[in-house]
């Protein structure tokens, strides 16, 4: 039957973990107001010292560090998270999950062999697949848990044909 065998790295957890976020209404409504309110706050001090005081070099500076903290917020929240994403995995889970993976489609299971040995995934456990691009296919265990195959470092088979079979075996049998 089809057979995938991959490579899963460091990267490819942090990019599934960012694009979970990223969809995440809370977060985006996080982000969003850290980009707005302490900025907005920021610019009408700087309109008060301007009018008020009339010292246009201060609103100046105030002015450009809204800007900045409004353009280079989110790059430093996503920092962050990504660092506490690799925070939350011990050595050991991590030396178990980083590695050479294959996946082999069987009648009753899709069958992984990892880092952490053999996993039977009965079709019916299994909830979709998705296609992100070229770059990533995502075979979804629960809602916000998948197994990541990055296209980049596909040793053996090929992915979009598996990934079809994935999918229309989780839609014969789950």
């Amino acid at each position: 039957m089809f057979e995938i065998e991959y490579i899963f790295r460091e990267e490819d957890l942090i990019h599934f973990n960012e694009v979970q976020l990223q969809q995440n209404d809370e977060v985006l409504n996080n982000i969003r107001k850290n980009r707005l309110v302490f900025p907005g706050a920021l610019v009408i001090i700087g309109i008060f010292y301007y009018l008020y005081y009339g010292d246009m070099m201060t609103a100046a500076y105030i002015s450009s560090i809204a800007i900045l903290w409004a353009l280079l917020s989110p790059k430093i929240m996503m920092l962050d998270m990504r660092r506490q994403i690799m925070k939350n995995y011990t050595e050991k889970e991590k030396a178990d999950m980083f590695g050479r993976y294959t996946l082999k489609i069987e009648p009753d299971h899709l069958l992984e062999i990892s880092p952490s040995g053999k996993h039977k995934m009965p079709w019916n456990e299994l909830i979709r697949v998705e296609q992100e691009g070229d770059h990533y296919v995502y075979i979804f265990i629960s809602l916000n848990t998948a197994l990541v195959i990055p296209a980049k470092t596909v040793k053996k088979g090929k992915l979009k044909e598996f990934a079809e079979q994935v999918q229309s075996m989780i839609d014969r049998k789950g």
